[in-house]
This record gives C-alpha cells, sequence and structure tokens, in this order.
C-alpha cells in the first residue's frame, strides 16, 4: 500500500505539538517513510511531566463516573474509526491487517474493562476488636491514586500494550506520561487522541516520542513520577530498575516461553494451537511458542503435521487478507534472527523447515536438535522460529520447560488431569494454560511472569492495584459517647 509521508504530532498536557526536530516512522515491509514524528527533548519530558504533576494535584476530586465515562468514550471513538486505527498499526508496525483488526479489538475491551473496574476500586473494613485494648477502635482501608505514572511500550503490540498502561491509570485517577517504541508512535498517539476527544482533563496524558536515550531517563528518574510501567526487553528493563531508585516498578521483559504437549493429547489442536503461537506477529510476541517438548511416542507425527501446517503458511503483503505472516519490525532484527538460527545449525541444530531471510522478512522456521547450551534455545528469540524436542515423559517435558531465566507463560496439551495439575504446580511461570499454547491471553487476566520475565503483573484489575497505594483509617471511639 502506498501511503504518503505525513507529519503528525505529539500531545503533551491536552496540547498538540510539533518539534523542530523529527524522525521518520517507516514501514518495515518496504523501509518507506509514512510519517514524520516529532522528536522531543529532554524540556518537552520535563514539562509533559510537571503539567501531569499539577494536573493531578490541582484535581482534588475526580469522581469515578467521570473516569468511567471518559474511557468509555475513548473505546467508542476507537470503535468508529476502528478500520483506521488497524491500518496504522499494519503500516507501521510488523502486523497483518487482519492481526491489527484484532489488536485493535483488544484494545477496545481493555479500554471498556477499565472504565469497569474503575467501579470496583473497593477497599475492606478492618477489624480492629481482634486484637485485645481495641474493642473501641473500628474502621477500614482504602485505595488512592499513586500520582505520575510513567510508561515505556515497545512495537509489538503498538496499540493494544499502551492501553494496559494508559486504561487502569486513568481508572485508577492517575496522570500519565507515555514514551512509546520510537519505531510504532503512530498508534500511540492515535490512542492519546481517542481520549483528547473523550474530554480528559488536560495534563492526564501525554504521549511523548522521540529517543529513548534522550527523554528515556528523564522519565524514570523525575522524583515526580512514582511508579514506571514498562514492557521491553531484560537489558533495558534492568538498565530502568537501576535507574529509576526507590518507586514503584512494573515490568514485562519478556519470555522464551515452552509447551509441552503428551500423548494424551489431541495432536491436531496442539499443532493448529502452536503454529499460530509460534509464528503470529512474525514471532514478535513475548508469549509466543519458542519451545515444544513433545512425548516421545507422538513426536514424530506432531513433527511431521506441524512441517506442513506451517509449509501451508502465507508469507507475504501485509495488507492482503489472505496473508498469514509479514516481516520483522526492521532488517536488523531479520539479521539477528537469521545469526541465531546459523549459530544453532553450526552447533548441531537441523533446520527441518524455513531457515530463510529476505530483507526484512525471516520465513517460518523449525528447528531440532538444537544444542541446550544454544542461544535459541536459552534466551528469546522474538521472531518466527520454533524448536521442537522429543522427552521421555511429562517430568523431563518440565526439568527442562523450567531450565531458562524466564517464566512468564507455558502451555500444556494433555487430556489426563493429573499430568495437568503436575505441570500447573511445577511449571515455573506468571501462567499455565492448559490444551492451549502459551500464547492464549485475555486482557482482563493478571499477566506477568516470574525469574527473568519481570515484576509485577499487568491484567487491567492487577495494573489498577499497582497503580494506587492503600490507606489504613482507624477510629477510636470515646468509651463514654458508648
Amino acid at each position: 500500500m502506498q501511503t504518503k509521508v505525513k507529519a503528525v504530532k505529539m500531545l503533551v498536557a491536552g496540547k498538540w505539538v510539533q518539534t523542530e526536530r523529527t524522525f521518520e516512522v517507516k514501514n518495515p515491509q518496504d523501509n518507506q517513510p509514512i510519517a514524520a514524528v516529532p522528536s522531543a527533548s529532554k524540556e518537552d519530558m520535563l514539562q509533559a511531566i510537571q503539567k501531569a504533576d499539577n494536573a493531578y494535584q490541582t484535581t482534588q476530586v475526580w469522581p469515578t463516573h467521570e473516569r468511567m465515562t471518559i474511557l468509555n468514550k475513548a473505546a467508542d471513538y476507537i470503535q468508529r474509526h476502528s478500520e483506521y486505527y488497524a491500518e496504522t498499526i499494519a503500516s507501521e508496525a510488523s502486523k497483518t491487517i487482519n492481526e491489527a483488526r484484532g489488536e485493535v479489538k483488544r484494545t477496545i475491551q481493555t479500554i471498556q474493562i477499565s472504565a469497569e473496574e474503575a467501579r470496583r476500586i473497593n477497599g475492606e473494613t478492618i477489624n480492629f476488636d481482634q486484637n485485645e485494648g481495641s474493642e473501641n477502635r473500628v474502621g477500614y482501608s482504602y485505595r488512592f491514586p499513586i500520582g505520575v505514572v510513567g510508561a515505556i511500550t515497545p512495537f509489538n503490540d503498538p496499540l493494544n500494550l499502551v492501553a494496559h498502561k494508559v486504561g487502569p491509570a486513568i481508572a485508577a485517577g492517575n496522570a500519565i506520561v507515555l514514551k512509546p517504541a520510537s519505531v510504532t508512535p503512530l498508534s500511540a498517539l492515535l490512542l492519546a487522541e481517542a481520549f483528547d476527544h473523550a474530554g480528559l482533563p488536560e495534563g492526564f496524558l501525554s504521549v511523548v516520542t522521540g529517543s529513548g536515550r534522550e527523554i528515556g531517563e528523564t522519565l524514570v528518574t523525575h522524583p515526580d513520577v512514582k511508579m514506571i510501567s514498562f514492557t521491553g526487553g531484560p537489558n533495558a528493563g534492568d538498565h530502568i530498575a537501576r535507574q529509576a531508585g526507590p518507586k514503584k516498578i512494573n515490568m514485562e521483559l519478556g519470555s522464551n516461553s515452552p509447551v509441552i504437549v503428551l500423548n494424551d493429547a489431541d495432536l491436531h489442536d496442539a499443532v493448529q494451537s502452536c503454529v499460530s503461537g509460534g509464528f503470529a506477529a512474525a514471532g514478535q510476541n513475548c508469549i509466543g511458542v519458542q519451545r515444544i517438548y513433545v512425548e516421545k511416542d507422538s513426536y514424530k507425527k506432531f513433527l511431521d503435521t506441524f512441517l506442513n501446517r506451517t509449509e501451508e503458511l502465507n508469507v507475504g503483503d501485509k495488507m492482503d487478507e489472505l496473508t498469514d505472516m509479514g516481516p520483522l519490525i526492521n532488517e536488523q532484527e531479520a539479521k539477528r534472527v537469521e545469526e541465531w538460527v546459523n549459530e544453532a545449525v553450526a552447533g548441531g541444530a537441523t533446520v527441518q523447515i524455513g531457515g530463510k531471510r529476505e530483507g526484512t522478512y525471516y520465513y517460518p522456521t523449525v528447528l531440532t536438535d538444537v544444542p541446550d547450551d544454544a542461544k535459541i534455545a536459552k534466551e528469546e528469540i522474538f521472531g518466527p522460529v520454533v524448536l521442537i524436542y522429543s522427552v521421555d515423559d511429562i517430568y523431563q517435558a518440565v526439568e527442562r520447560s523450567n531450565d531458562v531465566d524466564y517464566g512468564l507463560h507455558a502451555g500444556v496439551f494433555t487430556s489426563n488431569i493429573n499430568h495437568a495439575f503436575y505441570a500447573v504446580k511445577s511449571l515455573n511461570v506468571g501462567g499455565v494454560m492448559v490444551n492451549d499454547s502459551s500464547d492464549y491471553r485475555i486482557d482482563a487476566m493478571p499477566f506477568g511472569g516470574v525469574k527473568g520475565s519481570g515484576i509485577g503483573r499487568e491484567g487491567v484489575r492487577s495494573a489498577i492495584e499497582a497503580m494506587t497505594e492503600e490507606k489504613v483509617v482507624c477510629f477510636r471511639l470515646q468509651e463514654h459517647l458508648l
């Protein structure tokens, strides 16, 4: 699709502003520029933070019903312009138009859920009289907004992952300053447009675009920013955690997700789910299927079926509704995936299908016999590559699944409830999907991992809890008045 280069503005405290410096956003499919976006300075970020803090401090009462109305109006705006939002995602990111439409639908749900959860930010009564001597005390706890939230989002879900930070922040009554990925800022700016049209008070949302090196540290270290919500890679996450100091941090840092397929599983169902989970969004998915452990008696049949289904995938133009998989986000990432595959092959791995790069495209690839010490076996590939292994039983499968420094999601396919519960109990991850691949998620569920996969949980309700603080209130009643 031929797209004209357009100049766009960023939202700073309710004002759409342009800067002298800009940077180009390019379509990864053909590397053609599609937009010129403001390249913010440190001063721009400082202004956004100051305006956010002022907005929060001066809004003494922001009723729940007003926050709910704004969130629902924003969701309605996106619904009315859903195809334009989908086309934007598909233009600047790696998703096909069908995948982009799915992301828009999820974004609408995320914001609607945020509106619903706003009404459920409740406290609880506390029985102070459980302590001897406190018989004349009564009280409760309630949650209050944390203040200014700083958010940093990645490229792979450029609209919905932004909504997962903005929606809960607004639902809780916070102001939020967002720095989106520089390769996909247009979707985040469109989300800001929806909230602007919904009547969000000035200062409660800023989307500041530009270089993370120039404006990211300002956002992370500023004392008025009370919490950092980050989704991205582990190296960046480690750096941010060190910079942030004593403030709240929520981080989702990716994974190397395993799926276990046992002999008693529905193999056809497992293959369908794992092919989708491995190659959707060109594998650029934090819970995408990367390692599959198949019980040995089913291994050959599973592998053959998996290869046949993979061969059927249509790789091509993102805007073609018949396309199953588009390019990676840029050629640098495609080359990195190629290097990791070649390294594994040099160590003894076998390419069963794929293993080929054309520009930003890397074809769906299946590897077997991958050495355990290969980088692709230990780290997050974030590309369309799936590793398939044969294992003796569920115990070996679980042991090998846990043998990485990640633990976000895992999947297990079985019809044996005892095996299912063993996997649930023994897999060291934040979520176990039974008879689904690791790629299954709904936006209302708690979402996050253990080990190197991050800190805390997202999902709307969990994010709201993280973006609020709890205050205890206790009344000591005068005994002579009782």
